[in-house]
């Protein structure tokens, strides 16, 4: 039987110097799926990506990318994979095309020209192919970053926080283009930091200190996290941020604009801390419903923090 999947990894493990950065990693995406990688810096987002793309040889695990063994087939899995790292890595002292040909030349590509024409024409890059990559914008780096993933038609692509440091509307095209290519069937695992790329994944995966703490459509994701929310209003809001954060059964406190979230996942406590705020300040208090951005900062604060775990486990074997 054939596995519809084209990721299908579990129990993924990676550690430097004792510490897990992935520690028992489950991931499934679907063929033709887009699945949004979320997580804080340091959560172990590159290090399971660099394992997937067989760069990084896991500690422990085991499964598949493109039905492809992670051990015994990480040379194959290379050349189905497009690999787009955090920052940008192609020669700035090459020309578009230039940079396009060399990547085509590394995949040992048959009819190399005709690539690197269809790779320039896919991402509007024809009328700049002679320009230096290193005097291109960011959006224009992105999209030559993206081409080069392309060149070789993978069936998988693995986006390493593909847009940081890029402009709205070049974020806006390069998310059309990633739906354009998993309506083609080309499977997408992009990690992101940025709430409104999130829902646009049709499926999203939540890692912390190197841990799963959440899978599913962006509506399971909230709904699971059964959190409780409140906007809260008013004079003064700067001044009741630290007594809110301190109280105890609030998991988060955020500024949106003029309001301020509260979230916890017990209603009395939060209310009552709400209640000792407003005896001090004139605020509304207002229940809301929970959107990713709540539900995601509500882990953190009470996910375990593996690296200061191993700091205090260095410290207690040295005395």
């Amino acid at each position: 039987m054939v596995s519809n999947l084209a990721i299908d990894v579990k129990g993924l493990s990676k550690s430097y110097g004792g510490r897990a950065v992935v520690d028992q990693v489950d991931i499934q995406v679907a063929q033709g799926k887009i699945c949004g990688f979320l997580g804080p810096n340091g959560s172990g987002k590159t290090t399971t990506i660099r394992m997937l793309c067989g760069l990084l040889t896991p500690d422990a695990g085991s499964g598949t990318c493109l039905g492809l063994d992670i051990f015994q087939d990480a040379a194959k899995i290379k050349r189905q994979v497009g690999y787009m790292t955090q920052k940008f890595g192609l020669y700035e002292d090459l020309s578009i095309r230039q940079n396009l040909d060399f990547i085509a030349r590394l995949f040992e590509l048959p009819h190399r020209k005709d690539a690197v024409d269809a790779s320039l024409e896919r991402l509007g890059l024809t009328a700049r192919a002679s320009q230096l990559a290193g005097s291109l914008s960011g959006g224009w780096k992105q999209r030559l970053a993206l081409a080069a993933c392309l060149i070789h038609e993978p069936r998988l692509l693995l986006l390493d926080e593909p847009t940081a440091g890029v402009d709205p509307k070049a974020r806006r095209d390069f998310w059309d283009q990633i739906h354009h290519l998993a309506a083609q069937g080309i499977t997408v695992l992009v990690s992101t930091h940025y709430m409104d790329e999130a829902e646009r994944c049709h499926e999203l995966v939540y890692i912390a200190y190197g841990k799963i703490l959440a899978r599913g459509t962006e509506t399971e994701i909230i709904d699971q996290s059964q959190l409780k929310v409140w906007t809260v209003q008013g004079e003064g809001l700067g001044q009741i941020l630290e007594p809110l954060k301190q109280s105890e059964g609030v998991l988060s406190v955020a500024a949106f604009g003029n309001a301020v979230h509260v979230a916890g996942l017990d209603q009395d406590l939060v209310l009552a801390a709400l209640e000792r705020v407003r005896h001090q300040h004139p605020i509304r208090i207002e229940a809301s419903r929970a959107n990713l951005e709540d539900v995601f900062i509500s882990m953190i604060a009470s996910a375990p923090d593996n690296f200061q775990q191993s700091f205090q486990h260095a410290q207690e074997r040295g005395r």
